[in-house]
C-alpha cells in the first residue's frame, strides 16, 4: 500500500452545507426581504439572510461563481434550511484528498478543524494531524445553480446563463489557519505538498505571521518534492497579493480557475479564444511568475512554464476527474471514469488547444474539456477534484 506520509495536503478544511438554488424559495425570498433588481450588485457586506439572498441573485443573473465571508454565521444556517442539502466535506485539500483517495493514492491532511462529522467522512486510507485544540464545528454553506434557473417576481427577471457553485463562509477556525507544529516534520517525508487555505484568513498581523512560520516549515521539504499552490477567492482580496509575494520563490506549481485569472486581469476573457487566452496567460505570468501556472476551466485545463509537456498527464487526470464528478457526484464507480475517459472531447476545446499551443508554442500544454449533456450537473468541488486528480499523476511519478 502506499504510504500517506509522502503527500501532504492543507492547510484547512471543513464541513460543508451543499445545496441546489430553487426559484420557488429564491422568489418568496425576493418578495419577503422587498429585494429589488438595481440592489443586485454584491454587497459590501453580506450581514444577513437579506444580502445573502441579495448575493446570491447577482451571481445568478452573470453565472459566475465566488467565495465570501459572512459576518452573521447564523444566516448559514437559516438559509441553508430552506433547501433539502446535503453534509459534506470541503475546502481544497480536504475534496483534493478525498479523490486521490478514489484514486489509489493516500495522503496526509493537515487541518485546522476536526469534529465527528470530519473523521466520519475522511478517507480511511489516510492520515491527518490538526492544530486546533478542540473540536468546532462552523459549516460552509455550498450553493448549486443550473443553467436556465429562472427568478421572476416584482420587478426582477434573470436567468442564470450558465450552472455555477458560490461558498458563503463564516469559520474562525480558517481565519486563524494555526499550523501544528510539527509541519515541517511530516514535509521532511514528503513528495507532494499542496498549499491552499489562506483565502479565509481576515488579519494581516496573524496572516504575515502565518506565512513567516509557513517558510520555516518549507525548509524541511526535500528539494525534490513538488509543492503546488491553489488559489482562491480572498475574502480579504489584498491578502492574494501578500500570500503570493511571501511564497512564490517556493512554489513550483500555481493553480487557479477562470474566474480567479478575470478577476486578477480586471476583465472578462474569451475562454475559446486563442487570442485572447495567450494574450490573458501572458499577461498573467507577469503578475504570478510561479515556475508553471496551471489553469482550469470549464472548457480546458492548461499548463503553462517550465516543462509544461511534463504535466500533460496530470492535466489530463484531473479533467476527467472533475468530468466525472460533474456528471456524476460523489456517487461514482470506476466503470462512469472509464466511460467518460471515452466520451468525446469538446469540439470547440479541441479547436481552441491546437490553436493556442500553434500560437505559444512548447511553453503551453492543454487539454480539452468534455462533452457533456447533463441534466443535474455538481458543480461544487470541480477545481479542488480537479486538483486531487492532478496531484494523484504526479505523486504516482514522484514515487516510482
Amino acid at each position: 500500500m502506499a504510504d500517506a506520509s509522502r503527500v501532504v495536503l492543507g492547510l484547512g478544511g471543513c464541513v460543508d452545507y451543499e445545496l441546489k438554488l430553487t426559484a420557488e424559495v429564491l422568489e418568496h425570498l425576493v418578495a419577503a426581504y422587498g429585494i429589488r433588481a438595481v440592489e443586485l450588485t454584491s454587497p459590501a457586506t453580506v450581514a444577513g439572510e437579506r444580502d445573502l439572498v441579495v448575493s446570491i441573485l447577482g451571481y445568478v443573473a452573470r453565472g459566475g461563481g465566488g467565495e465570501h465571508f459572512v459576518a452573521a454565521a447564523p444566516a448559514l444556517e437559516t438559509f441553508a434550511g430552506r433547501f433539502p442539502h446535503r453534509t459534506t466535506l470541503g475546502g481544497t485539500s480536504v475534496r483534493a484528498g478525498i479523490m486521490m483517495s478514489r484514486l489509489g493514492v493516500p495522503s496526509t491532511l493537515h487541518l485546522v478543524s476536526v469534529n465527528d462529522t470530519v473523521r466520519r467522512l475522511l478517507p480511511p486510507d489516510g492520515e491527518y494531524i490538526c492544530s486546533g485544540a478542540e473540536d468546532t464545528f462552523h459549516p460552509h454553506l455550498i450553493v448549486q445553480y443550473d443553467r436556465g434557473l429562472r427568478i421572476r417576481t416584482g420587478d426582477l427577471d434573470i436567468t442564470a446563463p450558465h450552472p455555477n457553485r458560490l461558498i458563503y463562509v463564516n469559520d474562525p477556525a480558517n481565519g486563524a489557519m494555526v499550523l501544528t507544529g510539527d509541519l515541517g516534520d511530516r514535509l521532511s517525508k514528503a513528495d507532494v505538498f499542496l498549499i491552499s487555505g489562506f483565502n479565509a484568513m481576515r488579519s494581516p498581523g496573524q496572516l504575515d505571521q502565518r506565512m513567516a512560520e509557513l517558510r520555516s516549515h518549507l525548509r524541511q521539504l526535500p528539494p525534490r518534492a513538488v509543492t503546488y499552490f491553489e488559489d482562491a477567492a480572498y475574502h480579504e482580496p489584498a491578502f492574494s497579493r501578500r500570500v503570493r509575494d511571501a511564497l512564490l520563490d517556493r512554489i513550483d506549481l500555481y493553480g487557479l480557475n477562470e474566474d480567479e485569472m478575470q478577476a486578477y486581469l480586471g476583465h472578462p476573457v474569451d475562454l475559446l479564444s486563442a487570442l485572447e487566452v495567450a494574450d490573458a496567460l501572458t499577461a498573467l505570468q507577469v503578475l504570478i511568475p510561479a515556475p508553471t501556472l496551471v489553469l482550469h476551466t470549464k472548457y480546458w485545463a492548461a499548463a503553462l512554464g517550465e516543462g509544461a509537456g511534463r504535466y500533460a498527464d496530470a492535466l489530463d487526470t484531473g479533467t476527467v476527474m472533475a468530468a466525472t464528478r460533474y456528471c456524476h457526484g460523489d456517487d461514482f464507480s470506476d466503470e462512469d471514469v472509464r466511460r467518460i475517459r471515452a466520451r468525446p472531447r469538446r469540439p470547440e476545446s479541441v479547436t481552441f488547444a491546437a490553436a493556442l499551443h500553434r500560437r505559444m508554442g512548447d511553453t503551453i500544454r492543454c487539454i480539452p474539456g468534455f462533452t457533456l449533456d447533463v441534466d443535474d450537473p455538481t458543480t461544487v468541488g470541480l477545481g479542488d477534484t480537479f486538483v486531487g486528480g492532478f496531484l494523484a499523476e504526479i505523486a504516482r511519478k514522484e514515487q516510482l
